[in-house]
């Protein structure tokens, strides 16, 4: 369905008038907003506490106090404990550590089990990336060995904050910081741009100690940035954009280039989606099923060849997540085809568990069935001591972490501990009480969908007028990102002639189409249902398309990737 068409008055008559009318339907509402230099970030004092924490960092950098960061074990985590890594070493700190929880043995964040390991490490200062908020007792821990605390997350704040020396969270209830949705490694980018601050006003920095460049750290704040799917408002835009351009123009780190080459891409023609969809789950198999110190040591690595062989191993551990990961998804599909559910039956939440499931894969899985049948849903695997691990994902008009407080709230008890986002969160159950948590998953969630969440339009931008079907418009498209969560791709939609079909790499289609200008272009759509195709009966379909940029060994071509495929 095509969105209806707005105002677009408001923005710059330089621009394109179909890419004016694209960021006047996603809510663009001044040219500020579109602007990505790197000027236009908000100010690192609107954050609570930033100050507070930069002059904490200050006095340890002046005592060269044993730093330790500890990180989560997603790509956001692994970025944002690269960034801090190099960043305070870019500021002179000699003594850093990280260390990242293992999800099999610690789960997530700082639990008191890690900080009794922590305590015996008996580091200075304990920096939380991408975690913390809800960590109150293993804080609480840490603090009582008379080791300061920094937490620096972006996840929800609960009924009460931990006992740190500064938390520095834009979703703290106090704080002013505009973008709410910033990632966690954005947040750790600022906490060092407030440094740079509060070092120079100390008149830290001289000749012979020069001020880092902290854009060099860009590029891993766009890439955790998209793999954590926050949405992208204007802040986050810019520093994705910043980031980007650094690795188009080559001036990226050996861990990145390495992935980029594994993940056989283009470096300068890397897009936000290739983030997502390509590096992102490489970095993220390491959490998933082994160790993610194995993806920080790739960031980290100042050696290309060093990187390209941790690269490599990324790369295996990401196909084996797949098989497990299909495996997985076959065996959920095949319990909820049990209940031989029709579109009119799907209930309004799922739930599943199955004791043999991979915990390191749930959250896909969760998010593949979400995709599917476009309901929340929650997947539990086998914990330790008796508990289950869930990861749940939601859909718009769902927000996955209230549905848990409220949860969590009325059932005293039946959720061990729980955090996370509107759109995605994890928590731990007891197994024996999985029906009952399975039963009241789905009232709560059957409280707040509506019918009309429940509907699954993909919203289209409409006819593309013919004379944009060429190479030129679909650079200006790429060049007018990034675009990505709450922030869509542009789609198009259109009625073509079929020419030509047939099926490649067993399940993707690549057709040959008539534009009604007469134009012939070039299309694939992935993963098709090869029972219904190639179809030699159909001679017109109407597609939803995104335009492409195709790159065959060095020869670039007009591509439309369909995203939704009709017979007329």
């Amino acid at each position: 369905m095509a969105r209806p068409r707005v105002d677009d008055s408001h923005l710059s008559d330089k621009l394109h008038p179909v890419i004016r009318q694209i960021y006047a339907s996603r809510g663009v509402n001044s040219n500020e907003q579109i602007d990505n230099r790197a000027n236009t970030l908000h100010d690192f004092r609107l954050f609570k506490d930033i100050e507070l924490a930069a002059e904490i960092l200050s006095d340890s950098l002046k005592r060269q106090d044993k730093v330790l960061i500890v990180g989560d074990f997603d790509a956001d985590g692994a970025t944002s404990t690269a960034t801090l890594m190099q960043g305070l070493g870019m500021f002179g700190f000699s003594q850093l550590d990280y260390l990242v929880p293992d999800r099999f043995n610690f789960g997530y964040g700082l639990s008191v089990e890690l900080a009794e390991h922590i305590v015996a490490m008996a580091p200075d200062l304990v920096i939380t990336v991408d975690s913390g908020i809800s960590c109150l007792k293993g804080i609480e821990r840490v603090k009582a060995a008379g080791i300061k605390v920094i937490v620096t997350d972006h996840h929800l704040q609960g009924e009460q904050l931990p006992n740190a020396d500064a938390i520095v969270n834009p979703n703290r209830h106090d704080c002013t910081f505009p973008s709410k949705s910033i990632a966690g490694v954005g947040v750790a980018f600022y906490v060092l741009i407030a440094l740079r601050h509060t070092l120079r006003e100390r008149r830290y920095f001289n000749e012979q100690r020069p001020e880092p460049n902290l854009a060099n750290l860009l590029d891993l704040v766009a890439l955790g940035t998209v793999a954590d799917v926050v949405a992208l408002d204007a802040n986050n835009r810019t520093l994705v954009h910043q980031g980007l351009a650094r690795i188009r123009s080559g001036k990226t780190r050996p861990g990145i280039e390495a992935l980029v080459d594994v993940a056989r891409r283009t470096q300068a023609r890397l897009s936000a989606s290739d983030f997502g969809f390509a590096l992102a789950p490489r970095l993220n198999a390491a959490g998933r099923l082994d160790d993610m110190s194995l993806g920080i040591a790739c960031l980290l690595s100042p050696d290309i060849n060093h990187a390209r062989r941790i690269a490599g191993e990324l790369d295996m551990l990401n196909a084996e997540r797949k098989e497990i990961e299909q495996g997985m998804q076959q065996e959920a599909q095949a319990a909820l085809a049990k209940l031989s559910l029709t579109s009119a039956q799907t209930p309004d939440a799922l739930c599943l568990y199955q004791c043999d499931w991979h915990q390191g894969v749930i959250g896909i899985l969760a998010g593949r069935l979400k995709e599917h049948y476009h309901r929340p849903t929650a997947i539990f695997a086998a914990g330790d001591n008796g508990l289950l691990k869930g990861s749940c994902r939601s859909i718009d008009g769902v927000h996955m972490r209230d549905v848990l407080a409220h949860i969590d709230a009325q059932y005293p008890g039946l959720i061990a501990k729980f955090g996370g986002h509107a759109m995605a969160a994890g928590l731990s159950i007891e197994e024996a009480r999985f029906n009952e948590f399975q039963q009241a998953f789905a009232q709560e969630i059957g409280k707040v969908l509506t019918e009309e969440a429940k509907e699954c339009i993909l919203l289209t931008d409409g006819e593309l007028p013919s004379d944009c079907l060429n190479m030129e418009f679909a650079e200006l498209l790429r060049q007018s990102g990034p675009f990505g969560q709450h922030f869509p791709e542009p789609i198009f939609e259109h009625t073509f002639e079929l020419l030509q079909q047939r099926v490649v790499g067993d399940k993707h289609l690549k057709l040959v189409l008539r534009h009604s200008s007469g134009r012939v272009l070039d299309a694939i759509a992935f993963n098709v249902d090869v029972r219904a195709w190639p179809d030699t009966q159909v001679r017109y379909v109407h597609l939803a398309y995104q335009l492409d940029i195709n790159e065959f060994r060095g020869q670039f071509s007009l591509q439309l990737i369909v995203r939704e495929l009709q017979k007329q």
